[in-house]
């Protein structure tokens, strides 16, 4: 199956920001692309929760979400939207950050709600409370495309690595990483993430990000790192991007799954940490 990455560059405008990346992804399919995947926040970077409550809306009223699913059933391919910033009911008023996987149907086969949230002190004047915004996913996620399984993630979760661990020990053949990563991190940490992930569990990796500064209508700008990825079962790097908006493209071939983990045999071995009686 041949794949596509969109690395984005989009701004705190979803109205603006779709027709980018529906003729990314059309231009994806023309090239032969079977399954395409966007980055994380595909629909709005925003630093500002008085903009996001402007324009972010409920799943089921979610503009970008049925244009994109439209768009998939129209060109019979299978779509990861690498996720939608959207409006919840909770009672605190947080969003979600939803990865949504669509069928060539045009049907919404999986979701995926971020676990782990991106609360950190990057530098003096680098800090994130993604936490304060969005209300952390409970659950972690397999889903099939075609005769691949996917284990779905989003950006921070790339540095717990028991996740893909399990992911990988429920099926998972290849990995999802959508991000919207900080240049600060990203340059130190991203590629060796990426790698490590693909090694340890014999799965691809594929990280489609956003890249360069997003364009704010309130608040502060953000800047991302770019640099999209795909890491085949080996820890080999097949595709990199720079940091400008670009399409990846990698052919995804089960099989690979099969001899990277025959070769290095490490899901199969657990520890056990019991202590002496």
């Amino acid at each position: 199956m041949k794949a596509a990455l969109l690395q984005l560059n989009v701004s705190d405008d979803p109205v603006a920001n779709l027709p980018v990346t529906q003729s990314m992804v059309a231009e994806a399919v023309e090239n032969g692309a079977q399954f395409v995947l966007t980055p994380e926040v595909t629909n709005c970077v925003s630093a500002s929760r008085e903009r996001q409550d402007e324009v972010l809306c409920h799943e089921e009223e979610d503009t970008t979400l049925r244009a994109l699913a439209a768009q998939a059933a129209k060109l019979s391919i299978w779509l990861l939207i690498g996720s939608l910033a959207i409006k919840t009911r909770d009672p605190d008023g947080r969003f979600a950050n939803r990865s949504f996987l669509i069928s060539p149907t045009g049907e919404v086969t999986a979701r995926y709600d971020k676990v782990h949230m991106f609360d950190v002190t990057v530098s003096a004047s680098e800090t994130y409370k993604e936490s304060a915004a969005y209300r952390p996913g409970d659950r972690a996620v397999i889903a099939e495309v075609e005769d691949l399984t996917l284990g779905l993630s989003i950006c921070y979760d790339l540095r717990f690595p028991h996740l893909y661990r399990r992911l990988a020990q429920a099926g998972a053949q290849v990995l999802t990483v959508p991000s919207a990563f900080s240049p600060v991190t990203g340059a130190a940490h991203w590629e060796s993430l990426l790698r490590a992930r693909a090694i340890e569990t014999g799965c691809y990796v594929l990280a489609p990000a956003q890249c360069g500064t997003h364009r704010a209508t309130k608040g502060r700008e953000r800047h991302t790192y770019g640099h999209s990825l795909a890491v085949s079962p080996w820890g080999d790097i097949l595709a990199m991007a720079g940091e400008g908006p670009v399409i990846l493209y990698v052919d995804l071939d089960p099989e690979q799954v099969n001899i990277a983990r025959r070769r290095i045999p490490s899901l199969m071995t657990e520890m056990d940490f019991s202590g002496p009686e």
